[in-house]
């Protein structure tokens, strides 16, 4: 049984709501779809899923219903470190529509 679960959940641990959002992405342009359009983005853990950051959304903003959910992974950017060319850690970002009868997310 733990093996179907995890086939159906895709590869990682089993993660809680606190370490699905790591934090939200607070920019102009998000600031103006926080405003227009209601969709609020975040940082989220690479592992985690759509579903997984809907549910984490509605339980961590528990008056916050969730419409739908985008996702981008997101490569990270060649930098220089003294000498030396490196690399930013990749990761991904997710764009959180809420319902039009819902309230904001409380963090933007």
């Amino acid at each position: 049984m733990p093996s179907e679960a995890r086939a159906k959940r895709g590869k990682g641990p089993k993660l809680e709501a606190y370490q699905i959002l790591v934090r939200p992405l607070v920019t102009e342009k998000s600031m103006h779809q926080a405003n227009h359009r209601k969709a609020f983005p975040f940082v989220v853990n690479p592992w985690a899923t759509k579903e997984e950051i809907k549910a984490a959304v509605e339980e961590l903003f528990p008056e916050v219903r969730v419409k739908k959910v985008r996702t981008q992974n997101r490569s990270g950017k060649r930098r220089r470190f003294r000498f030396k060319m490196g690399q930013l850690a990749n990761w991904k970002k997710a764009i959180v529509t809420v319902q039009a009868d819902s309230p904001p997310i409380p963090v933007f």
